[in-house]
């Protein structure tokens, strides 16, 4: 490494040289500054064009925000050690074979423009509007995922947390706050007025009942909610956002943990009036902790070199047919399924959760009683016929919140563990700056 990076050093002299002399030589001609290195990075470089590029792009940002634009020494070296960083990762990355698919970063591209409300094509020329090239956006994109990569990779191996440390947070206040569940409510308010005599107070509930009534019937929450809701959040649909039971209005904590997603409770009498609240959605250990698998088996049959399609899916009409008449499912999918991972085992693809297989897979799992036999079907693996052997709920709400207090922990140790690591190879490399 040290022969490449003495060899590297006096290339760019030499380079640096020839530049000069070509310039004397045509003493006629308009002078055209080449792109230059600007640092050495152990085995990489930092080219002079990706720090007008990145300066460019800050500038920018800047602007648009409207602050104060720094002093552009300032702003220039504090860009040129953040690519000198970035160009330690990127090695990293690339020793490691980390390597990021067109599709992957098209689809990372698509999600910034989404968040941005465009789509691509309308991203892509508001970005060429700006005055910055979207093939250099991209390539950064690329770079940036590849050293996410490399980050999280390294801090899993640093940032170790024990279960004697998951078991204190989850007994503490915080864990008991950070692993709550969270509720996503629906509200509507039916005011009564601060001087209200008997007779107003039952006419508004009267109309809360008539309204409950009608929502139960099936009128649309939301629409009802911005018709004729007084609540803050009445143009919202009366939507109150995602929120822990103790970010909740007191008279509402202590009935979203009981509610099922899509139940409706009221109303319920405050000194502003009556509530007549929805559960839109819960996420949390006990919603996700809870999963619903099923334990499948199935015989696929595939179409070859001496098979045409129309042949694969006649014996697989057929086989299903002998496996219907009695014959041994097991039997059948040890001897004709083209399916390696399981035909050994007689076709068992053991307990899932919903979502592990392709959507026609899904579809027909879920279609199919207990011990029926499906009828033939096609997905992009070829034809399958299947068997549910049974259903269950498993809880997982534990792991789930253990889950939770370790995320939130690492998160915690996250900046300053990576902050070290950066100090240390930073301090390691090889650098050689020359501007």
């Amino acid at each position: 490494m040290n022969k490449f990076r003495q060899l590297l050093s006096a290339f760019t002299q030499i380079i640096g040289l020839t530049t000069a002399s070509l310039f004397m030589a045509a003493s006629h001609a308009d002078v055209v500054m080449l792109d230059r290195i600007i640092a050495i990075v152990d085995d990489d470089v930092v080219m002079q064009s990706e720090l007008d590029t990145r300066r460019q792009s800050i500038e920018q940002q800047v602007r648009s925000a409207g602050q104060k634009m720094p002093a552009t020494d300032v702003l220039n070296e504090q860009i040129i050690e953040r690519l000198i960083v970035e160009s330690l990762q990127i090695q990293m990355a690339d020793r490691a074979g980390v390597k990021i698919s067109d599709e992957e970063l098209n689809n990372a591209m698509q999600g910034i423009a989404k968040q941005n409300e465009m789509n691509l094509s309308d991203f892509r020329l508001a970005v060429e509007n700006d005055g910055i090239s979207f093939a250099d956006m991209r390539e950064q994109i690329r770079k940036e995922i590849k050293i996410s990569r490399v980050q999280q990779g390294i801090m899993r191996r640093r940032i170790q947390i024990n279960e004697q440390e998951l078991k204190n947070f989850l007994e503490s206040d915080l864990g008991a706050v950070v692993t709550a569940d969270e509720y996503r409510l629906g509200h509507i308010l039916l005011p009564i007025p601060d001087d209200a005599n008997a007779d107003q107070i039952r006419n508004v509930r009267d109309r809360s009942d008539s309204l409950l009534e009608s929502l139960n019937a099936g009128a649309d929450f939301q629409t009802t909610a911005i018709q004729k809701s007084a609540g803050q959040n009445a143009l919202e649909g009366g939507d109150l956002g995602w929120r822990k039971a103790a970010q909740l209005p007191t008279m509402f904590s202590d009935i979203a943990p009981e509610m099922a997603v899509g139940e409706l409770r009221g109303p319920i009498k405050s000194g502003s009036g009556y509530h007549i609240i929805k559960l839109f959605e819960k996420k949390g250990a006990k919603v996700e902790g809870q999963v619903e698998q099923t334990e499948v088996r199935h015989v696929l049959i595939q179409s070859s070199e001496i098979r045409t399609q129309e042949e694969a899916r006649e014996l697989a009409e057929a086989l299903r047919e002998e496996v219907a008449g009695g014959r041994d499912f097991d039997e059948i999918a040890k001897l004709q399924s083209d399916d390696p991972g399981s035909a050994l085992s007689g076709g068992d693809l053991g307990w899932n959760r919903v979502g592990t297989f392709v959507p026609e897979f899904e579809q027909m799992i879920s279609e199919s009683d207990i011990d029926q036999i499906s009828e033939v079907f096609e997905t992009t693996h070829g034809f399958h016929f299947l068997q549910v052997t049974g259903r269950r709920t498993e809880d997982f709400s534990e792991n789930f919140r253990m889950g939770q207090a370790e995320s939130y922990l690492r998160n915690q140790r996250w900046d300053e563990e990576l902050q070290s690591w950066i100090t240390e190879i930073r301090e390691d490399a090889f650098v050689e700056i020359r501007i």
